[in-house]
């Protein structure tokens, strides 16, 4: 469940919604060794799903980057699938909390961008093959004239 101060409220017109910005984790301390690499943050964020597609967030390409600095603080940026996505107010919460959780990594910053705006092209070859779209061209143009 999400606590109060953790929703994010997206109302009103869609060209107005701001970047969105959560927080979770602590810096390290002295004693404790960073991560070294970003695999486990990947498998971090495999472990969360967009719960209306049922695919990572990670294969469905909703991740643009993933920043592990020295330290083990991670900053990501990502967007969803769509600025109205009914789960605008969680799913960023999740990748924090998962992200968190790893070994190695202390302060975790997830910024949700809303550009460039996501498409079916940025999804992993594995999402496509779960989602059965695997042979589609995702980058077709359609003439509403060839209708008619």
């Amino acid at each position: 469940m999400v606590d109060e101060k953790d929703k994010i409220v997206i109302d009103g017109d869609v060209k107005e919604i701001q970047d969105v910005i959560v927080h979770r984790g602590e810096p390290l301390g002295p004693k404790q060794k960073p991560l070294k690499k970003k695999d486990a943050i990947i498998d971090a964020l495999k472990l969360i799903f967009d719960p209306e597609i049922n695919v990572d967030v990670y294969n469905l390409g909703l991740i643009y980057n993933i920043d592990l600095q020295k330290n083990g603080d991670v900053n990501i940026v990502m967007t969803l699938t769509a600025p109205t996505c009914p789960m605008a107010d969680e799913i960023p919460v999740w990748v924090a909390e998962s992200v968190a959780s790893v070994e190695g990594v202390g302060a975790v910053e997830v910024k949700v961008v809303w550009s460039p705006v996501w498409d079916l092209s940025k999804m992993s070859e594995e999402a496509k093959f779960q989602l059965e779209i695997a042979d589609l061209d995702l980058n077709f143009d359609f003439n509403f004239g060839d209708l008619e």
